[in-house]
């Protein structure tokens, strides 16, 4: 990725511009963290870019990013500018393009996302941003109740960043934070649950779910049950536990074991039937909520005597027969009877064995509405 990004600066430059890489790429460079994708600055200007680059897909908004693909990575190239006015918490209403890299710089959120990389690669420090990486701090560029109150988002970065790098985040940064907390009901829901996807997936979650409780997030965001949170591997799990179904959201496939966790959760004890109905996906969340052991419950899932209904040895048709009665709602009541009779060892799963089980319990069936 470095070297094909240090190919685009050196086409950039020889059109006359300049362009370097920035943020993240550099930051993680300085790191020894692999980083996933590149944003290159320069003073050209879309309409520039895109004679430079064919195939590059300009920017829809006036002040937006071009973007370039190149051996199947994605490049974000974004022209120097100076961000005048912010109405909504979140975007730059106003913005002009400037020639001035370190103007361009100043706009950016925290100093560590400063560094650039030029075309040789070598790293250019204009903001002390190597001393907060060597010192693991996370300060803003300039005043932090400005940067927050501009785009709140950054209130949330600033705790992901500390989360994932393992940094601590400057006194002055911290207060502006529990000071600006409330303005995080500006943001959508999506965002900040993007933001915090990241922090709870992240190999230090639990330092970013104390970083949320210290600075008093947890209450803006609408999570009151985070300081209870049992961290597990699992994202759903996570959230599962927040409850905060009706608040974010959601995908469909998402808000379904969501709820399946959360039915199981509030059951005293998990038998082999919740391990049947729920499945072992499910089931793997829960008991890494409740400190189960994972291979025991592998091994009692692998040991079921079924694993869905279409194992169950009944012959509806012959069963009909038998019994002169016609297939109907009764089936589903008669199949729930055979689930948690064999899975908890009462009935073998055997054609006559069935048979016998629904002809003495047939009563009991059919009063099943």
């Amino acid at each position: 990725m470095l070297k094909n990004a240090q190919k685009i600066l050196k086409k950039i430059e020889n059109q006359g511009y300049e362009a370097y890489i920035v943020g993240g790429f550099v930051r993680d460079y300085c790191t020894g963290k692999k980083s996933l994708d590149v944003d290159i600055c320069t003073n050209a200007t879309p309409k520039e870019l895109s004679e430079i680059f064919e195939g590059a897909i300009i920017p829809t908004e006036k002040y937006g990013a071009v973007s370039l693909m190149s051996n199947s990575v994605r490049y974000e190239i974004t022209t120097y500018r100076r961000d005048i006015r912010y109405d909504d918490y979140r975007r730059p209403v106003e913005t002009e393009y400037i020639d001035s890299l370190i103007n361009d710089l100043k706009r950016r959120d925290f100093t560590i996302n400063t560094l650039c990389m030029n075309g040789k690669g070598e790293v250019i420090d204009l903001l002390n941003a190597k001393e907060d990486l060597d010192n693991k701090i996370i300060r803003t560029v300039g005043d932090p109740n400005l940067q927050f109150k501009e785009d709140v988002l950054r209130i949330l970065r600033a705790v992901r960043f500390a989360t994932t790098l393992n940094f601590d985040i400057s006194n002055n940064v911290k207060q502006s934070i529990v000071d600006n907390g409330s303005l995080l009901k500006k943001l959508s829901y999506t965002r900040k649950k993007d933001e915090l996807t990241k922090i709870f997936t992240s190999s230090s979650s639990a330092r970013g779910v104390l970083l949320l409780l210290e600075l008093k997030l947890d209450k803006h965001l609408e999570l009151s049950n985070l300081s209870n949170l049992i961290i597990v591997d699992d994202i759903l799990g996570i959230w599962a536990q927040l409850d905060v179904l009706e608040i974010y959201p959601f995908s469909k496939v998402e808000r379904e074991t969501i709820t399946k966790v959360q039915e199981v959760l509030l059951k005293e004890n998990i038998n082999n039937y919740d391990l049947y109905k729920y499945g072992l996906y499910v089931m793997s969340i829960v008991v890494s909520i409740k400190g189960i052991d994972k291979k025991t419950l592998n091994k009692t899932y692998v040991n079921l005597k079924i694993k869905s209904r279409n194992e169950i040895k009944l012959n509806v048709k012959k069963i009909c027969e038998e019994l002169k009665i016609a297939p109907g709602n009764w089936l589903k009541e008669a199949y729930n009877m055979l689930e948690q009779n064999i899975l908890n060892g009462d009935l073998e799963n055997k054609e006559k064995d069935i048979h016998k089980f629904v002809s003495d319990h047939l009563d009991s069936i059919l009063l099943v509405k």
